[in-house]
């Protein structure tokens, strides 16, 4: 399914803020102490909690064979500024029914700044443009509005909810199924003067309310916007 333009270590895409870009053993510390998180691996599908240190490198091994095989697109999120600090993973995945499956994650330090928005839409972006692809598909717990504001900001479509084992949560779990079709993303891509309209800048977040408790958790803004997902 992916082009063998995406099956070299030297393929990246650069959106306004981020380099998406293979990711290598030297990310390995930065993915154990980010996705292993519970706020974030608990939101996913794959990723276990606490994350085994020994499980890391066969993880960023096996993402960049399948990538060179092109079984999947697996991609490290970073800056443009210091693109060798990584802060997320996004990726496309096969399925039987022959439409890519997106999923993404972002360390919580990031969140709230519409990186994962930025990148889901530069990998859309990619898959359309070098693919001919009728439709990309994505899923998120129910639990998890940030990442359903992700998707639909992006232009996915909600089509149900229904029940999907998540192996790394040990069982079955209410998620939601979203679908973005090719026209709706051409619709999207005409709309803008000069592309792709990314979300817009975050404005200052409010004061937190008096008496709620702080304890390391995001603001009300922040959790509409944070950017854990269904990896």
């Amino acid at each position: 399914m992916f082009p063998e333009l995406t099956r070299d270590d030297v393929f990246r895409l650069e959106t306004r803020r981020l380099w998406l870009r293979w990711p290598r053993m030297a990310d390995a510390n930065a993915i154990l102490r980010l996705a292993g998180e519970k706020a974030v691996a608990e939101m996913t599908a794959s990723i276990p909690h606490p994350y085994p240190s020994q499980a890391v490198e066969p993880f960023i091994f096996g993402a960049r064979k399948g990538n060179a095989l092109g079984e999947h697109l697996v991609l490290a999120v970073t800056p443009r500024s210091k693109p060798n600090e990584l802060i997320g993973m996004i990726g496309a995945h096969k399925q039987a029914s022959g439409l890519p499956f997106i999923g993404y994650w972002l360390g919580t330090p990031h969140w709230g700044k519409g990186y994962a928005t930025e990148a889901v839409q530069g990998l859309i972006d990619s898959l359309f443009s070098l693919i001919d692809l009728a439709a990309i598909e994505a899923d998120t717990r129910v639990i998890n509005p940030a990442s359903r504001r992700v998707l639909e900001k992006s232009g996915f479509r909600a089509e149900g909810s229904f029940l999907k084992s998540l192996p790394a949560r040990g069982g079955l779990f209410p998620c939601e199924q979203f679908r973005l079709d090719r026209s709706t993303w051409a619709a999207l891509k005409s709309w803008g003067a000069s592309g792709w309209a990314h979300a817009p800048e975050l404005e200052p977040e409010e004061e937190p309310v008096r008496g709620q408790p702080a304890l390391g958790m995001p603001s009300r803004r922040q959790q509409e916007q944070a950017e854990p997902c269904p990896a």
